[in-house]
């Protein structure tokens, strides 16, 4: 490899990426990301039809279940909605105080990623992609952009 393209030497180390689609990892994160979760509902004070939604669409039975019980292992796409979620809450925390982090997801926006809807609106209609935006755009904020 040339030199000019070569990366400077640095005592950084990446963590090694967490494989989803292995079972035991999934077992070790569902708990904890459920209870995050739940407790990130109860900050942000959402309609529990809106957090089941943001799971990807759970029932009403079964939201009950979890939130009873969350000593589960959850689905690939439910772990990597919650991932989303409590990122988005952690980066809102950085950049806010308590009090408008918690209430940010449910304040109109005038950013043209949310054309004048809520985050959390924006989020319930577009799914995961719209998880991953708004992750991607407090990050960027979070890095200064």
């Amino acid at each position: 490899m040339n030199a000019a393209y070569a990366y400077p030497k640095s005592r950084y180390e990446p963590a090694e990426l967490v494989d989803l689609n292995n079972r035991a990892e999934r077992e070790r994160l569902s708990k904890s990301a459920l209870s995050g979760f739940f407790k990130l509902t109860a900050a942000w004070q959402l309609r529990d039809e809106d957090a089941r939604e943001l799971l990807g669409g759970l029932s009403s039975s079964t939201f009950y279940e979890w939130k009873k019980n969350p000593d589960r292992v959850l689905e690939v796409d439910r772990i990597t909605r919650i991932s989303y979620l409590l990122g988005i809450y952690k980066a809102l925390h950085i950049l806010y105080g308590d009090k408008l982090a918690d209430e940010w997801v449910a304040l109109p926006n005038t950013n043209p990623v949310f054309g004048g809807r809520t985050p959390l609106s924006q989020m319930l209609a577009g799914g995961l992609l719209a998880m991953q935006t708004v992750r991607k755009l407090l990050d960027a904020r979070r890095g200064g952009l």
